[in-house]
């Protein structure tokens, strides 16, 4: 005798029919997601986006900052292409580049590679501690003191004479062969020390089976640098690389308590026009005009270094 299959009830349909209550559900947790960012995104409108907007507003007009301003159309940016003093502002931070992010980085990788060989010895925390303090002293206070060495009869020109180069001795800042040089050596000593302690945590990460591979296949100190060290510190690379160079594009304190752009327009940078031409010269329009392009400026630099970001595994 056959047995034939129930059949399904209106009851029995609606339970195995799929429920759109889990969607809802996900829906509603993703709203509360967005709630709860809701105080950070307001935060960030008020004291960023709501400014910025303002910025490339002012950019647009002729203003001086008290009267009443003109309408000028990009005439402040195509301004920026046309004076050489502003193309000379941009030309110096990226001079500045090299001395702000590649020497610093190149150097903090010799040492971090040294230190964490000879991290046993005494007095290598403290010697990783000094080569990190200057991260930790105001610029002013950096600025002044740098300014007191290159000085003509500070230390830097003593003890050249002292050994006889004599003949080398100059005013430091007030050379324009050798104003943003030395500008940028106080960047190169600035930033080393952020780099190296990136660096000293990011060979802490480094696998220890990965050095003891590359000694079983007879690799010496500096083909396991290449090999293991270099590549292990990837990551770390691109974030030295991101806040140096941002610091090297944005530098207005260092150049303004050591040189005042000068001499000349030997040490402009775009981030000491904004403030020379808002604050000195009355032009509010083209002091923002700059802000921006220097804005965007950064933004281009940091999204093409995060480029090389090494991506996580499965993505």
């Amino acid at each position: 005798m056959a047995v034939t299959a129930p059949r399904p009830t209106a009851r029995n349909r609606r339970a195995d029919a799929p429920s759109g209550r889990p969607a809802r559900r996900r829906g509603r947790i993703q709203w509360k997601g967005y709630l709860y960012a809701l105080p950070a995104l307001a935060v960030l409108t008020a004291f960023l986006l709501v400014p910025l907007g303002q910025l490339v507003q002012i950019s647009l007009y002729h203003w001086d900052g008290v009267s009443a301003s003109t309408w000028a159309g990009l005439a402040n940016y195509t301004e920026i292409a046309r004076n050489p003093q502003l193309r000379a502002g941009f030309l110096h931070s990226f001079v500045l580049i090299l001395f702000f992010a590649v020497f610093p980085i190149v150097l903090a990788l010799l040492l971090a590679a040294v230190t964490t060989r000879a991290s046993r010895l005494r007095g290598v925390s403290f010697f990783r501690a000094l080569i990190f303090l200057p991260q930790v002293v105001a610029m002013v206070v950096t600025a002044t003191a740098w300014t007191a060495i290159y000085a003509p009869d500070g230390i830097l020109n003593t003890a050249l004479r002292t050994i006889g180069l004599k003949a080398v001795t100059r005013p430091w800042l007030g050379d324009f062969s050798t104003a943003l040089p030395a500008v940028g050596l106080i960047g190169t000593w600035l930033e080393i020390g952020l780099c190296l302690v990136l660096f000293t945590a990011g060979i802490g990460q480094i696998p220890a089976e990965l050095y003891e591979a590359a000694r079983i296949d007879g690799a010496g100190v500096v083909r396991e640098f290449f090999a293991v060290t270099l590549p292990g510190l990837r990551g770390q690379i691109t974030v030295a690389l991101t806040l140096t160079v941002i610091a090297a594009l944005r530098t207005f304190d260092l150049v303004y308590v050591a040189t005042h752009g000068g001499p000349g327009n030997a040490t402009s940078l775009p981030a000491f026009e904004v403030y020379n031409r808002a604050f000195g010269t009355g032009q509010v329009g083209s002091a923002c005009a700059i802000a921006v392009v220097l804005t965007v400026l950064i933004l281009i630099v940091t999204i093409l270094i995060t480029k090389l970001q090494p991506k996580e595994d499965g993505t």
